[in-house]
């Protein structure tokens, strides 16, 4: 069934070439696409080497979307069918695995037969370099001085995640107690994060962290502390991501695949970068005798 409005097409602006241009089209807003398109583009942007390995069957199942639909968000790019587009994912797959397949087979020569754990700890690592200089290219360092700022002048900053990304808030948690930086860590198991939430006010800030699939939890604690007007720092994984309409700042960090498991590498970079670069700018903000300095 299409719904009103699918069958919409942006104004051509020429053939992406790359999968970068292709991230910067989607996440630009260049392109207006409707409901059911617009989630493939999500899809696409989170979970690219789907569609790079993946037929036009069993990716629209993953997407949950029909298979006419993959050809209608080709089609609205400017490319003639859905193969045309797999070709420039597939370019991009090509070009992240080839180093890694180098990389292992060097290890198979060098040791023989290698042993299992070595092969996977390769893997693991070369996933992690890869999450890190993906996300190092992607940064726009004036957001990130940006969100710093946010944070450094809230009173208290509300660090909000759930099942995988809960570690990375937790350890800033850790870190922050540390830098003596007060912070509310959501996670209780006493189930009252929703009124812990319910806190938050315009001098505080919020820190939220959420991959595909989005843990709702999240999502609406999130939106609850934005509505009481404390502005939102996040790190997701897409420009659709539900987190990215609340967010004041919002950073795209994509974690790289080993055999279906995701590293917190990059993640726990960016989150630690903004840690220490919060303190160091309140350290700044105060002068040698502890008063705090008038603002410029």
């Amino acid at each position: 069934m299409i719904e009103a409005g699918d069958e919409h097409r942006s104004e051509p602006q020429g053939l992406p070439e790359t999968f970068p241009q292709l991230r910067e089209r989607l996440a630009g807003g260049t392109v207006k696409l409707p409901k059911r398109l617009k989630q493939v583009a999500s899809f696409a942007l989170a979970q690219p080497d789907e569609i790079a390995l993946g037929t036009v069957t069993s990716v629209a199942e993953k997407a949950g979307v029909q298979p006419s639909t993959l050809i209608r968000f080709a089609q609205a790019l400017g490319f003639a069918g859905f193969s045309d587009l797999q070709a420039l994912f597939r370019e991009r797959l090509r070009n992240q695995v080839s180093n890694y397949d180098e990389r292992l087979l060097s290890l198979r020569t060098r040791n023989g037969d290698a042993s299992r754990s070595a092969a996977l700890f390769d893997g693991f690592c070369e996933a992690s370099t890869r999450s890190i200089s993906g996300m190092h290219d992607r940064i726009d360092t004036r957001a990130m001085d940006e969100a710093i700022r946010v944070l450094a002048q809230a009173e208290t900053i509300y660090l909000i995640a759930q099942r995988r990304s809960f570690p990375v808030t937790s350890y800033v948690s850790y870190a922050l107690g540390k830098l003596g930086i007060r912070n509310v860590l959501i996670g209780s198991t006493l189930g009252t994060d929703a009124e812990t939430v319910s806190f938050a006010t315009p001098r505080d800030a919020v820190l939220a962290i959420s991959f595909t699939p989005y843990a709702s939890s999240t999502v609406g604690y999130a939106r609850q502390a934005a509505e009481r007007g404390a502005p939102l720092v996040v790190i997701t994984d897409s420009p659709f991501s539900p987190l990215v309409a609340d967010a004041r700042i919002w950073f795209e960090v994509v974690e790289a695949d080993f055999q279906g498991f995701r590293s917190l590498a990059a993640s726990l970079s960016l989150a630690m970068t903004l840690v220490v670069g919060l303190a160091e700018h309140r350290r700044a903000d105060t002068a040698p005798d502890g008063v705090p300095s008038p603002k410029a």
